[in-house]
């Protein structure tokens, strides 16, 4: 079983940049892809960006490519997303999700992951 708990979220301006944390529980947890979701108020929940288990591969969804880094300690149990250049449309509860059947070709599929964290807010005020 893997807990994961997101934090670092918080009110910040357009343009700025906030770093996200995603602190595991479980021996496991560097066995596991990892995957980082957002969802907005009325919207769907979206993929942003995934990373491997050793942390040298990384996927991102075409609306962050470019601002957004995902990185993973596996001696900290912790995976990090940077967010840079933000804009008000990156407002939304981000989340961390987790699991085995996660697989490098599918990272955007929510219903692979198992494991999920209770998120952390993100709000970008013009």
């Amino acid at each position: 079983q893997v807990q994961l708990v997101e934090s670092g979220g918080g009110l910040v301006q357009a343009g700025g940049s906030l770093r996200l944390s995603c602190a595991a529980s479980g021996r496991t947890f560097n066995l596991y892809r990892t995957g980082w979701f957002r969802q907005a108020p009325g919207k769907e929940r979206e993929f942003v960006a995934g990373i491997n288990r050793g942390g040298d591969s990384t996927y991102y969804a075409d609306s962050v490519k470019g601002r957004f880094t995902i990185s993973r300690d596996n001696s900290k149990n912790t995976v990090y997303l940077e967010m840079n250049s933000l804009k008000p449309e990156d407002t939304a509860v981000y989340y961390c999700a987790a699991g085995p059947r996660v697989t490098s070709a599918k990272m955007t599929v929510m219903q692979d992951y198992d494991y999920w964290g209770l998120g952390t807010q993100v709000t970008v005020s013009a």
